[in-house]
């Protein structure tokens, strides 16, 4: 039976202890949680890797950070292995390009490339958003639930990620760090209640991040009058949370790549801003070495 994600209520039993934060620590400012501002700390998730495909890890003293225009110290820059929570949120409305099997492939990759730990949720929307598979690590049960996909309806997208962000990551909140929405879509909306800013706001809030296996969009790039264009939607939610977008019709190396990428160069930086308007919306950038990508939220939305 699908269920109205609006009614669902997460139980969750793993936390991720923030006080491993400061431990093995090769910063620029080593020691433990107590040095980090208890009421300002900051703890902002980031993706780096080494270009040379090394599994060294990457160092504070090989980054460094702007709040606002301003650097700050960094006084963490710790691995997170922790494992992930994990929402596909797949738009299986009538007018996609793509067929409900591909749907399923797509859907299917992930449940074969999670990491022990991990958990995966699958949500399918169209005018309401439906959860498919519950919070599961079973690949058997999530391969079951796939025949539920089926197109109908217009695309309310916007909805979606916020019924996702509050009613399947809402209950998460302080206790899972690595909370992540990968979107099966082409980024068009058709009627949301819910306005793109505030969703965006609320991910960047969360620091939720959003990855995307992008469909051709339906529109042919047609503009849309006071509205973002679905590739400009794509772009902004998945460039704007630290995300990438990868493409649906290579599904099971995207999986592999996003899978991977989680659990093995996902980091946890730590500082307390200083000399800033902590109420209002700042732009953040996390600057890296030569032979180092990184990727983090692009701003910090404020208080």
């Amino acid at each position: 039976m699908r269920a109205h994600l609006g009614s669902y209520t997460a139980v969750l039993i793993i936390g991720l202890v923030l006080a491993a934060l400061a431990m093995g620590q090769a910063g620029r400012r080593p020691g433990g949680e107590g040095e980090i501002g208890k009421e300002r700390g900051v703890f902002l998730n980031v993706t780096a890797a080494r270009e040379d495909g090394s599994e060294e890890r990457v160092t504070a003293r090989e980054v460094s950070l702007y709040d606002g225009g301003q650097e700050q110290t960094i006084q963490a820059f710790t691995p997170d292995p922790s494992p992930a929570r994990i929402v596909i949120l797949v738009d299986n409305s009538l007018g996609l390009r793509a067929d409900v099997e591909k749907l399923q492939k797509a859907t299917r990759e992930f449940a074969y490339e999670i990491y022990e730990g991990d958990q995966v949720m699958v949500v399918g929307f169209d005018q309401q958003p439906e959860i498919i598979s519950d919070w599961t690590d079973d690949a058997k049960k999530i391969e079951a639930a796939l025949p539920l996909f089926r197109k109908r309806g217009e695309p309310h997208l916007f909805d979606a990620l916020s019924a996702v962000i509050n009613d399947a990551f809402g209950p998460l909140v302080g206790r899972v760090r690595k909370r992540v929405i990968v979107l099966v879509a082409d980024g068009l909306d058709r009627g949301s209640r819910t306005h793109f800013a505030k969703v965006y706001g609320d991910l960047l809030r969360q620091d939720i991040t959003v990855y995307a296996l992008q469909i051709a969009d339906r529109t042919g790039g047609a503009l849309r009058r006071d509205k973002l264009k679905p590739a400009q939607a794509i772009q902004k939610l998945t460039d704007g949370t630290g995300g990438r977008v990868l493409s649906v019709n290579d599904s099971r190396d995207a999986a592999k790549i996003i899978c991977d990428e989680l659990r093995k160069n996902r980091y946890v930086l730590a500082y307390t801003p200083t000399s800033l308007p902590l109420y209002d919306a700042r732009r953040l950038l996390v600057l890296a070495n030569d032979g180092i990508t990184i990727r983090h939220k692009l701003q910090q939305p404020g208080q």
